[in-house]
């Protein structure tokens, strides 16, 4: 880890790894210390999060519905990766196959685990149940990886556009997210919605290759506040005038999400949320030049994938033993349910550690020598 800290160069953007970073620590709280998980009556883990009962609780979803961040990263990475590949004159295909192996590896191992824990468990005497029966939530998190490799095996054309077009591509996607949202909110067309959501994560990893193309941290304090402005005037508008959640995450009680099909708000989410990476650039890259402060980031940045597919599994132990030592999941959230708090972060947090001292070898192999050329972008 220190070499990999002396070694990391005075030109990367050490202000995208951490908000990688940021991102898979506020993915991870919010699922074990924001989620009421509770079993229903027929024993099915459930895990709805307690924004409709924090007054004003939506406004910080604003914030900490992280995944636009994660896609905003990405599309930063991956256009670096791109553009090493094409000046070495590699081929498009080994470029999406080495970024989907560092996905799919770390992931292929998970499941392997859990499958094999699976059917040692359906072959032994009674009943079973799958997992996906008793505890759906617990792969929840999972549609990120097939909706983030998707958008990966995209890269060598959206890269293209970007380099040919720049703004305009981003336009032609904010025209093609409106077209979808009428046809989808307006008429009512399912598959208009979940176009309009392919279209949506298209465009928040497009606005990461404009973070990097524009080099929007290093921009002077109004352009930043402008694409900052720009975002959230358009959630405000989204928000209060056409009838679109507040809350950017699911919340009990409402019919409608705006993650699930994802829809304009969360493009709109995405651009405030760029502007406000930009506006922290300069503080944060000054921070992030002490070696204290950049050797965490370093280290969350190395076992990411390893944190973001077994971090439930984590919390599923956790869990376990909570009901073993003769407690009670609570189903709302009560003083005593917050006052819990903090075990639900210590107890995962045990488990985890011990869960990447025994599978991060695996996320650190694949990625390899490619993540040593990555450290040049």
């Amino acid at each position: 880890m220190d070499r990999l800290v002396s070694a990391t160069p005075d030109k990367r953007d050490r202000v995208v790894d951490a908000a990688r970073a940021f991102s898979i620590v506020i993915v991870t709280l919010w699922h074990w210390t924001l989620s009421v998980t509770h079993r229903t009556a027929d024993g099915t883990l459930v895990m709805p999060n307690p924004v409709h009962a924090v007054p004003g609780g939506w406004l910080a979803t604003w914030v900490l519905q992280i995944m636009p961040v994660f896609f905003l990263v990405g599309g930063y990475a991956n256009l670096a990766g791109w553009q090493r590949n094409r000046r070495n004159e590699e081929s498009a295909g080994r470029f999406v196959a080495d970024r989907l192996r560092r996905l799919s590896v770390p992931t292929a191992v998970w499941a392997g685990v859990w499958l094999a824990a699976e059917l040692i468990a359906a072959a032994l005497p009674g009943p079973h149940r799958w997992m996906w029966q008793w505890f759906p939530g617990y792969l929840t998190p999972l549609w990120f990886l097939v909706v983030y490799g998707l958008v990966i095996a995209t890269v060598p054309v959206t890269a293209t556009l970007h380099a040919r077009h720049g703004a305009g591509t981003l336009a032609a996607l904010v025209g093609l997210i409106a077209v979808g949202s009428l046809l989808g909110r307006g008429l009512g067309l399912a598959w208009a919605e979940w176009a309009t959501a392919a279209l949506v994560w298209l465009f928040c990893h497009q606005l990461g290759y404009a973070w990097r193309t524009w080099e929007l941290g290093r921009r002077s304090l109004g352009r930043r506040l402008e694409v900052t402005g720009l975002g959230l005037l358009t959630l405000v508008v989204l928000t209060v005038f056409a009838g679109y959640p507040r809350a950017m995450v699911g919340v009990v009680g409402d019919t409608e999400s705006n993650i699930f099909p994802t829809n304009a708000a969360i493009a709109a989410l995405a651009v405030f949320q760029l502007g406000l990476l930009a506006l922290i650039t300069p503080s944060a890259a000054r921070l992030l030049r002490r070696r204290a402060v950049w050797k965490p980031v370093v280290a969350l940045n190395v076992v990411a994938m390893t944190v973001f597919v077994w971090h439930m599994t984590a919390y599923l132990a956790a869990l376990w033993v909570y009901e073993r030592l003769g407690h009670t999941l609570l189903s709302e959230p009560t003083t005593a349910w917050w006052a819990q708090r903090w075990f639900w972060l210590l107890a995962p947090l045990v488990a985890l550690l011990a869960l990447i001292a025994v599978f991060a070898p695996v996320e650190i192999k694949t990625r390899g020598s490619s993540r040593k050329a990555d450290r040049g972008r």
